[in-house]
């Protein structure tokens, strides 16, 4: 029997980015934390928790050592409306969006 593997392009990836980008936009009462983590990889941030003590705090940094900062929800996995209206400027800010 053959192995089969799967291959993304860059171009995969940044249609998914684009998706997650626009849905992010439009405000959506159900978008993921996992959903921003995928979208914030796109740009190369990767996730760092804030260790033993830290709690929900998360922060995602980049290469630039840039970080963005949040609370991760709990118990469900939906962000609230105030975070994606943070997450929204906050990329405005760095060109992102």
């Amino acid at each position: 029997m053959p192995a089969y593997s799967i291959i993304f392009t860059g171009d995969d990836i940044l249609s998914k980015k684009e998706k997650i980008m626009k849905r992010l936009l439009t405000r959506p009462n159900d978008f993921t934390f996992d959903e921003l983590a995928t979208l914030l990889g796109g740009w190369g941030y990767v996730m760092l928790g804030a260790g033993k003590t830290g709690g929900s705090r998360v922060a995602f940094v980049n290469g630039e050592g840039d970080y963005i900062r949040l609370h991760k929800p709990h118990p469900r996995n939906i962000l609230k409306q105030y975070q994606i209206d943070d997450i929204i400027a906050i990329l405005r800010e760095r060109g992102l969006l």
